[in-house]
């Protein structure tokens, strides 16, 4: 820890903040991309059939070591596409975690299936592998785990239930371009998985998603639900699905083809970082880092998400340092709420036919609740991809913050107080 902390010169309360310039910007284009684009226009075609959509396919799936790519409009629909191409139907039940963006769900209800929720390891913010078994019934037709933060979830566990039950595993690798499992990439590791290019992603084409496998049926499917009921090999007119249109155009592909070549240098810079970062937040007592599964051999520090336990600074709520760490320069804030909790599972049954019998406003996931509300610390990746003098800063807000909390709390109870 640093120095003895004068309250008045906490910026919350008046004071210099830490830092007063933005970390590095995101998503940030690059010569080569503009390159890639200008290409497009001027050589190939924008859409359907496009060479440089098959280019990204082909080097997005060697990246990823699998041997299937399908490109998508979006992350959501990416999620969709898959679904149906793992066979889910109207009743169908999809478990997930109760604790991750709202497409992982709404995907499933877009799907005609039924979102299946379990509840949190609350050291590593992933679906609880222990809880997965008994969220199984005879509907269940997917697992699907979320690799949060682009912190891979135990994968070990989650297959071996999906093979011991014969239940497709569909990866929600949204946050993970580039994750590893004990040491093979991530989204091919059961049947399937879909990364996101949404633009806060570490690839980002401002939208976009893509689907990998190595299940050669499974691509085919996926290829079908996302191309108009297509099937390949078929004519151009005919149609054996209800799909949609739901291709990537080829300017997101030059994109997103270009930053496969300045992805791995952004990884290695993510993963220097976050190991310093990690090893200052260990030191201050009420602030955990995420944990990182002994089988993770590579995280794609997407989002860095610690813990705050209120307890060791004298009941301060999580939200005044926010409060404060926003005020030092440094943006920390709560991110996801308990996914069960939004209005969208306030159903109507005249909308969800088959959602009737389900009461998700009667769910309770403690580690979910506890986890969400009181403790999520998140910072977004692009402050991993500064100086280590960057990293330095965030590490300084940390220790400022805390410092004071612990050396005067009743400035900051009275703080409380007053806002309410």
């Amino acid at each position: 820890m640093g120095e003895i902390i004068e309250m008045n010169s906490l910026a919350l309360f008046g004071g210099n903040p830490i830092r007063t310039e933005p970390f590095s910007s995101w998503p940030r284009p690059t010569t080569k991309m503009e390159s890639h684009l200008m290409s497009t226009l001027n050589n190939d075609g924008w859409g359907v059939g496009s060479q440089v959509n098959r280019e990204f396919c082909s080097a997005f799936s060697d990246f990823q070591e699998a041997k299937h790519c399908i490109t998508a409009n979006s992350g959501t629909a990416g999620l969709w596409v898959a679904l149906k191409a793992a066979g889910v139907k109207a009743g169908d039940e999809v478990i997930v975690p109760a604790y991750t963006f709202i497409a992982t769900a709404s995907a499933v209800l877009m799907a005609n299936g039924v979102p299946v929720f379990v509840d949190i390891d609350i050291e590593t913010a992933n679906m609880d592998a222990n809880l997965i078994e008994d969220a199984i019934t005879e509907k269940t037709k997917v697992i699907m785990p979320v690799h949060i933060g682009g912190n891979p979830a135990d994968l070990d566990a989650i297959l071996a239930i999906g093979k011991k039950h014969g239940i497709a595993v569909i990866e929600d690798a949204a946050q993970a371009h580039g994750a590893e499992w004990d040491g093979k990439k991530v989204g091919a590791l059961g049947l399937g998985g879909m990364f996101s290019f949404q633009t806060s992603k570490n690839m980002s084409a401002g939208e976009g998603g893509a689907i990998i496998t190595n299940d050669e049926a499974f691509a085919d499917a996926c290829f079908s639900y996302h191309n108009c009921g297509r099937v390949k090999g078929g004519k151009w007119y005919e149609h054996s699905f209800l799909g949609g249109n739901f291709r990537l155009s080829s300017f997101q592909a030059s994109m997103l083809l270009s930053q496969l070549e300045t992805l791995p240098s952004e990884i290695e810079t993510r993963n220097q970082n976050r190991a310093i970062l990690d090893k200052a937040l260990n030191e201050i007592p009420g602030i955990t880092p995420q944990k990182i599964l002994a089988k993770v051999t590579q995280s794609a520090n997407h989002i860095i998400i610690n813990r705050y336990d209120k307890s060791e600074f004298h009941g301060i709520t999580r939200e005044t340092f926010f409060a404060a760490m926003q005020a030092e320069g440094i943006f920390t804030y709560q991110g996801y709420t308990p996914l069960y909790r939004e209005q969208l599972f306030i159903t109507n049954t005249d909308e969800y036919p088959w959602l009737k019998g389900y009461d998700y406003g009667n769910l309770n996931f403690p580690n979910t609740e506890k986890f969400a509300n009181e403790e999520s610390i998140w910072l977004r990746q692009n402050h991993l991809l500064g100086t280590k003098d960057d990293i330095q800063d965030v590490i300084n807000a940390f220790e400022k913050v805390t410092q004071a909390m612990n050396e005067n709390p009743e400035l900051f109870q009275q703080y409380e107080k007053d806002k309410k």
